[in-house]
């Protein structure tokens, strides 16, 4: 319990004793607990007596820390906005909390919690009495017995876990039958109230606290639903053969009871909670329905729906689970590490570090070469330390292919920068002395040596991640389907049934009984998730991932896809072009000499020429003493001088090239590729052209298909215009439609525009995508690689085939068809009971049972439909047999914590 003011309790429903915060009320940064009793420390020290020779402490003062928090943890069952919407509402009650943030996609809570006005346990527990425990491990409190510690502490075993709850940083605690402690932690805290919670913990204890990872066995409350379900359905069987032998009333009664009370004890818990939360859930309907069926004699109805409330709850929930299990990280690029360069004397006294370091390196070695090149000087001096100690004018080593762990700026070496998932430039840019360079990037070619200017949360990458997880944490703008049918319908019916018993029945107060029975429209507990589950079992076939049935729903309804065109419509690799040869050279002696030049390197050029020389079988030629030099990398054949360069160097190196070549090299410019210039003993010999972006099979025929389905399409880039203009073109699209040179946040403010006016769909695959992808009412990550950013994306497809987009707005608009078609049995088929009600048109309760029953079975197999033949028969399968292993192990929890061998 905890209080709203003076006098106003808030009540969570738990299995264990709710907490009253009135207890605890906190004047500075330690706080009294209750003292107990003389009789519970006289009890106390009698159970630990003769194994325990501690000393009894006064615990007239608890640890409890003080301040506001910013915490966050997983929950488990948190699988619809409408959850999520409740969920916030209830924490909002509570005094200590502020600043929530409940996310159905990602099955998250964020709060501030205020600890010196109430505990962070109390807020866990709320959200529990809702069916969202925490969903984090447990954490044993090493060499510690409870019955050791309520003795120290002169309190008895369940005093003793109030006081653990109360504690600063703790979500649960557990006290098992084997008096060992368990506690759970969210796994996102800051490190002062890591301090302080244990530092309240070993106060407690009397001894430094130690923690273990440990498996509780106790009982979450999916798996009392489960368990609940698994006993009722075995006793509606009973009931329904107890009718059919003819079985008194009240003995049909004794048996569909128990089924009813442990059966649908879950699903009053949270319509009591989500009544004193002040809301009407549609737990508020069935419950009520349960209860009236019952008090009618419908013992089968009632059964049934309380049987539907507890398995229904569990089929989009753990396929739910399994998208977002399959769509971890993404965004976590930063290494947890930097090398720190030590005793550097700096050429210029503008270069000297601020912090406490002073700094050296030798000068950076040959990127690429014989063996041992490419690496700094082994004689340098650095020290790898972790990413949180260094400071803003540090000096920090990169290495080749390394991610760079901060903002900086290059004060030595350089070399090239992939920009691809920052901007969408397809190539690396060439960096060197005095250009800034971002953490999170990969380092394609170096090492260079930077000057620390950003690290940590000031970090350009720190700041998307952050607009991710803002935009992320809002709750959807497009409400489901059973979310607008469940704020109308259930307000509707509760006034509704009173409204017929006054003016029509007012002598029959049983009216409204029945009218809340037959009005609990069964077939709509699975008319969403029947067609949701279908459908994500579906995409995952073909390769797509979805979050949850809300996606679903929203991609159902897109109308403007806004897709980025670098590793989305084109793979952003270059490839090989055109071999232009001057006058007297032999293309395949040219294309051998390229090879062995690029044979070591890592460069996107340099692995084209190597794939290219694989698919012709040509051999590269051997060539010596390898070094790397700027835009380009040189050695030695036959005593000769060989580069392999890009062509607007050949100038400052002062290398003859052919007429014949500056031609073709002007050529190239014009169409927009990129060209490298092969020259021996200072002469040019042959042109090699690179056309930078190789567009994706299929991603013409995209833009076709969706102009066919009604769906505006435009393309932002961070490549430059005249790219993305050419690439617009070649697909179908006008100029209008493209947009070059776009920043992540420009692309953010565009789809913000776009979504003001549409439903939108933002397509991508690299962090420079992330915050658009979080902000569209449907983000897409496309691709393999790391850059793929999971966590702003509502739907995975680990594909280069474009086409499956088509295929997702498809499925997604047939499986919305079918809901609809779910809601419409539904819906008639109870408002037809209801409308025969009023007019006594029938007698027999059995007959609106039966014809409830029998639309549950329409809308499964409807809803199945979308699966295909065989695959809707598969589906159920799959339903079902996840329903028996998960309830199966329920059960196996619920043997081992009450009926111990």
């Amino acid at each position: 319990m905890s209080t709203g003011g003076d006098g106003e309790v808030f009540l969570s429903l738990d299995e264990d004793e709710v907490l009253d915060t009135r207890q605890t009320k906190r004047t500075s940064s330690r706080s009294k607990a209750t003292k107990p009793s003389k009789k519970a420390k006289k009890a106390a020290k009698k159970d630990v007596e003769a194994v325990l020779d501690a000393e009894v402490l006064d615990t007239t003062f608890v640890q409890q820390a003080s301040g506001t928090y910013n915490v966050s943890w997983p929950l488990l069952g948190m699988d619809c906005p409408d959850c999520a919407g409740k969920a916030t509402r209830a924490l909002n009650f509570l005094p200590q909390v502020s600043g929530t943030n409940v996310s159905a996609t990602l099955g998250t809570v964020r709060i501030d919690v205020d600890l010196e006005r109430g505990s962070l346990a109390e807020a866990s527990s709320v959200l529990r009495s809702l069916g969202h425990a925490p969903d984090v491990e447990y954490n044993e409190l090493v060499g510690v017995r409870s019955a050791a510690v309520a003795h120290r502490n002169g309190v008895d075993q369940r005093k003793l876990l109030k006081i653990f709850k109360l504690q600063p940083g703790v979500l649960d605690a557990e006290i098992t039958d084997d008096e060992r402690i368990l506690v759970q932690f969210p796994p996102d805290t800051g490190k002062n109230l890591y301090i302080d919670r244990d530092a309240s913990l070993s106060q407690i204890i009397g001894s430094p606290v130690k923690y273990a990872s440990a498996q509780s066995n106790r009982i979450r409350p999916d798996q009392w639903r489960l368990i609940g379900g698994g006993i009722a359905l075995p006793l509606l069987l009973l009931v329904i053969f107890g009718e059919l032998i003819g079985l008194p009333e009240y003995a049909l009664g004794l048996i569909a009871l128990p089924g009813l009370i442990i059966g649908g004890s879950q699903m009053f818990k949270e319509a009591f909670a989500s009544i004193r939360n002040r809301q009407l859930g549609f737990q508020v309907l069935t419950s009520l329905a349960v209860i009236g069926a019952a008090i009618l004699g419908m013992w089968e109805e009632a059964l049934v729906v309380a049987i539907l409330v507890a398995f229904t709850a569990h089929l989009e929930g753990d396929a739910l689970v399994k998208a977002r299990n399959a769509m971890q990280g993404g965004l976590d690029r930063l290494p947890r590490t930097a090398r720190l360069l030590t005793k550097r004397k700096p050429n210029d006294f503008s270069q000297v570090s601020t912090s406490s370091f002073t700094l050296q390196m030798a000068a950076p070695a040959p990127l690429i070469g014989a063996e041992g090149a490419g690496l700094p000087d082994p004689d340098a001096e650095h020290e790898s330390v972790p990413i949180e100690l260094i400071r803003i004018g540090d000096c920090i080593e990169v290495r080749s292919g390394e991610l760079i762990p901060a903002d900086g700026v290059i004060i030595d070496g350089h070399g090239s920068l992939d920009k691809a998932p920052l901007t969408g430039e397809s190539v690396p840019v060439e960096v060197s002395n005095g250009d800034e360079i971002q953490a999170g990037l990969v380092l394609a070619r170096g090492p260079v040596v930077l000057r620390v200017t950003a690290v940590g949360d000031d970090t350009r990458l720190s700041g998307l991640i952050d607009a991710v997880h803002t935009f992320r944490e809002e709750p959807p703008r497009l409400q489901s389907s059973i979310e607008l049918f469940t704020a109308i319908w259930v307000p509707l019916v509760l006034v509704g049934a009173l409204v017929i018993w006054y003016f029509m029945f007012p002598e029959n107060w049983k009216i409204i009984l029945l009218v809340w029975v037959v009005a609990c429209p069964c077939a709509l507990l699975l008319a969403t998730p029947v067609p949701h589950a279908a459908a994500l079992s579906r995409s995952a076939q073909f390769g797509a991932i979805a979050r949850g049935g809300d996606v679903i729903e929203r991609l159902s309804r897109v109308n403007h896809i806004l897709l980025d065109k670098t590793g989305t419509l084109t793979s952003g690799k270059p490839r090989l072009g055109e071999v232009v040869m001057a006058k007297g050279r032999q293309r395949s002696a040219a294309l051998k000499l390229a090879g062995g030049l690029e044979a070591r390197s890592s460069h996107p050029y340099a692995l084209s020429v190597m794939e290219y020389l694989k698919q012709e079988k040509i051999t590269p030629s051997p060539v010596r003493a390898l070094s790397d030099i700027e835009a380009g990398v040189k050695g030695t054949v036959s005593g000769k001088e060989v580069m392999f360069i890009r062509f607007d160097r050949s100038a400052a190196l002062k290398i003859q090239v052919p007429e014949e070549l500056k031609l073709a090299h002007a050529t190239a410019e014009t169409k927009g590729h990129g060209a490298s210039l092969l020259v021996r003993d200072g002469v040019g010999i042959a042109l090699m052209t690179f056309i930078h972006d190789d567009t994706h099979d299929g991603s013409k025929e995209l833009i076709l298909a969706l102009q066919e389905r009604s769906i505006n399409v435009e393309i932002l880039s961070g490549d430059h215009q005249s790219a993305v203009s050419a690439f617009a073109k070649s697909v179908g699209l006008p100029d209008s439609a493209a947009h070059g040179g776009f920043s992540p946040e420009q692309k953010v403010e565009w789809v913000k525009n776009r979504s003001q006016t549409h439903v939108t769909m933002m397509v991508g695959d690299g962090f420079n995508d992330a915050a658009a992808l979080a902000l569209a009412d449907v983000g897409v990550a496309v691709g393999t690689g790391e850059t793929v950013n999971l966590e702003a994306a509502d739907v995975l497809i680990p594909s280069d085939n474009p086409l499956m987009l088509t295929d997702l707005v498809d499925l997604a608009r047939s499986s919305q068809r079918i809901l609809i078609g779910n809601f419409l049995i539904s819906i008639g088929i109870t408002i037809s009971l209801v409308a025969a009600v009023i007019l006594q048109m029938y007698d027999e309760l059995w007959v609106g049972v039966l014809i409830h029953e029998a639309s549950v079975i329409l809308v499964i197999l409807n809803g199945a439909r979308l699966a295909g033949n065989q695959g809707g028969v598969s589906l159920l399968r799959s339903i079902f047999a996840s329903l028996w292993v998960d309830t199966k192990e329920a059960f196996g929890l619920l043997r081992s914590r009450y009926l111990p061998q």
